[in-house]
């Protein structure tokens, strides 16, 4: 059975969220808290717009992440 990588533990949060839930799955699967993924995000928006991009790939594509 193949391991599991980082990536295949992201997941969107369905409890911490503001828009989409990236930033609180981000915040739930790494020790970074998730004001400071949005503070990263809205950073590189204004460092050349690369944040959105990625903002908006990791909200299409990251599964939602059910828990009660």
């Amino acid at each position: 059975m193949p391991k599991r990588n980082f990536f295949h533990s992201l997941k969107k949060s369905n409890k911490d969220t503001v828009f989409t839930g990236v930033c609180g799955g981000l915040g739930e699967t790494t020790q970074i808290p998730s004001w400071i993924w949005r503070v990263l995000f809205l950073v590189s928006l204004f460092l050349g717009g690369f944040g959105l991009i990625v903002y908006i790939l990791l909200a299409i594509f990251m599964p939602t992440y059910y828990r009660e």
